[in-house]
């Protein structure tokens, strides 16, 4: 399944523009999550921070996505000294091509919102791995170890 389904441009963290050219010869893990600064959010993204260099040894970058803003992330980025950059998709293109908008129950409401769900990509976009639904914690953990075997 190909997931990009044509060209795009999202504004990142470092002043990048990512697009379809940009990774298409890069190796790279794209986690979706919900929101800056919560706490499973902030707990997944220091965990892959911590994991950074082992991702990196085994030739993939690194990138969070969600619907925030791109001051957001600058922020979120800095606060928790991220080594990775977070892509910001307020339109919601990517996290619609993806899937990973659902229905969640918050407060006893229903309510639209991103499921934490993250991508392993080899170059020229061969997907190699997907998680969808998953739980912050160890998160990334399980995604190196897919990667280690």
């Amino acid at each position: 399944m190909s997931y990009f389904k044509e060209d795009f441009t999202l504004k990142a963290t470092s002043g990048l523009e990512i697009n379809k050219a940009f990774l298409s010869d890069r190796a790279f893990i794209l986690y979706f999550y919900p929101k800056d600064n919560t706490s499973g959010c902030s707990l997944e993204a220091q965990d892959f921070s911590d994991l950074y260099g082992e991702f990196k040894a085994l030739g993939y970058e690194v990138y969070g996505i969600s619907k925030d803003t791109l001051a957001s992330h600058e922020k979120f980025k800095t606060k928790f000294e991220l080594p990775f950059d977070l892509i910001s998709d307020g339109d919601k293109l990517l996290l619609g091509w993806f899937d990973v908008i659902k229905e969640k129950k918050m407060y006893g409401k229903t309510v639209m919102g991103t499921e934490r769900s993250t991508f392993v990509f080899d170059k020229g976009f061969k997907c190699v791995a997907e998680f969808r639904g998953v739980k912050a914690k160890g998160h990334a953990n399980a995604v190196l170890d897919h990667l280690q075997r």
